[in-house]
């Protein structure tokens, strides 16, 4: 009977042993596994929009002797009226996502003394990294 006891607390103790270098081995591959992926994952970048966005539709609406108000119907309110050049609106916008800026556009719009348009100029901002 002591025998069998004796063999039973060895088996315990072996079991135990092998137990934990298996919880060992397992939390070392949980580890290994965790670090690898937070470096592979990035945060979720959002698009900033700013600006005064327009579109082809939009410029192709324009025309010489649109009134100011009308201008103002198609594009919105001008990003920059310039106290110095009333007769002057500009329009800008970009798109950003995290610290990469994917486009850029300005369009200029001059009005002549009537405050009709006279011209305008439609600028595409390189962007070169």
């Amino acid at each position: 009977m002591a025998t069998c006891i004796i063999l039973i607390s060895i088996m315990q103790i072996k079991y135990k042993k092998m137990f934990k270098k298996y919880i060992k081995n397992l939390s070392y591959l949980f580890m290994v596994v965790f670090f690898i992926s937070c470096s592979s994952f990035t945060p979720y970048k959002v698009p900033v929009l700013q600006g005064n966005l327009f579109e082809e539709k939009d410029i192709d609406k324009l025309s010489e002797g649109l009134t100011m108000d009308q201008v103002q119907f198609i594009l919105g309110t001008a990003l920059i009226k310039d106290p110095f050049h009333s007769q002057r609106w500009d329009y800008y916008y970009s798109v950003k996502v995290g610290t990469e800026i994917l486009s850029e556009r300005k369009i200029s719009i001059l009005f002549n003394e009537n405050n009709l348009v006279d011209s305008w100029t439609i600028e595409e901002i390189d962007i070169t990294d």
